[in-house]
């Protein structure tokens, strides 16, 4: 029996829901090469790789803001900066994404789920305008039936509106569901929508082990989610 079916009794959900970012691919290294654009352009100083890892998750305004403040805490940033900077981050981000990769084990999980027409779909902060584009160009757009970005509607996890939203067009109750995420944001929303999470180690969790934040279950590798549990370890 896999991991997957033994979180649900021997059965295979309906519906799986993933994050995108530290989830499925991993973006920073273009998120952080847009914010130091961003930041030159300022006349500030680049962040770097290593401080924007612990920055992304709540979205690209956060994100800025984050920036701005060169710290997780971002309380003392006005909202006139926040709208100067993030539309040099926004324009300086819809460049190439050649440095954003899938991560190992995405596509057998997603081919494992798909061939057993399980309903798929990315809940993400990130802006809906780059979640579609991203998605084909790293050959992960077919997969999915519903695609949510940080401003399709008006909350953004970890409010679990966007699962709410996903479930009722899937026609889904929360018990035949999962969702995949790599930060407290998505055990969170999980959490409030009634929904089992999985979470991953290798995404983006403000620094923080994604087993602090208790899913149901922690992978390393999302081939481990539909593998043999007496398999892949």
């Amino acid at each position: 029996m896999t991991r997957i079916e033994q979180l649900f009794d021997g059965c295979v959900p309906r519906l799986v829901m993933f994050d995108l970012d530290g989830t499925l691919m991993d973006s920073v290294p273009d998120l952080a090469a847009a914010v130091d654009s961003m930041l030159r352009q300022l006349g500030r100083e680049p962040a770097g790789v290593e401080r924007v890892r612990d920055w992304v998750g709540n979205g690209s305004r956060v994100l800025v803001r984050r920036a701005l403040a060169g710290h997780y805490e971002h309380a003392g940033i006005g909202d006139a900066a926040t709208e100067r900077a993030l539309a040099l981050f926004l324009r300086a981000y819809a460049g190439s994404h050649a440095l954003t990769t899938v991560y190992p084990g995405v596509r057998e999980c997603l081919d494992w789920l798909a061939a057993r027409k399980v309903g798929l779909a990315v809940i993400t902060n990130k802006p809906s305008q780059f979640v579609a584009p991203l998605l084909e160009e790293k050959g992960l757009g077919g997969y999915f039936s519903w695609l949510v970005g940080g401003d399709t509607l008006p909350q953004q996890k970890p409010d679990p509106a966007a699962l709410f939203w996903v479930m009722d067009k899937a026609g889904v109750k929360p018990g035949e569901a999962l969702f995949i995420g790599d930060s407290r944001n998505d055990v969170q929303a999980a959490n409030a929508a009634g929904v089992r999470c999985v979470g991953v180690t290798y995404g983006y969790n403000h620094g923080r082990p994604i087993t602090e934040e208790r899913p149901a279950l922690v992978l390393d590798d999302l081939r481990l989610l539909v593998a043999s549990a007496s398999g892949l370890r």
